[in-house]
Order: structure tokens, then sequence, then C-alpha cells
């Protein structure tokens, strides 16, 4: 796996931590799920508006 730094407001942190505090995880692992979960949306969003370009409406 590969390590990567980002810088994060500081109220983006505390959101963050509370929920994973919330949950018994890392910080570091609710934003890598959060983060996965994006980019999932983002990708199905994608395919969707390309395949309205392909088969436009009748």
């Amino acid at each position: 796996m590969n390590t990567v730094t980002i810088h994060l407001d500081p109220y983006v942190v505390y959101f963050y931590q509370q929920i994973a505090d919330l949950h018994g995880l890392s910080l570091e692992q609710v934003l890598c799920d959060a983060l996965f979960k994006l980019a999932g949306e983002l990708s199905l969003e994608a395919i969707s508006e390309s395949e309205k370009r392909r088969f436009p409406p009748s």
C-alpha cells in the first residue's frame, strides 16, 4: 500500500475523527473509506454521463 500525505482543514479532521471514534476505527481508515466511496460514486456518474452521450433519448 502507498502512503499519501494530504493537508486538511482542522474542522474536516475533527469531523472525521468523531466518526472514527464512534466506530472504533482510525482516522486514516475512515478517510480511506470515504475517498474510496467517493471514487466509486464519481466513476458511476462518469459512466452514466458517457452512456447518455452514447445513447441520446429518443
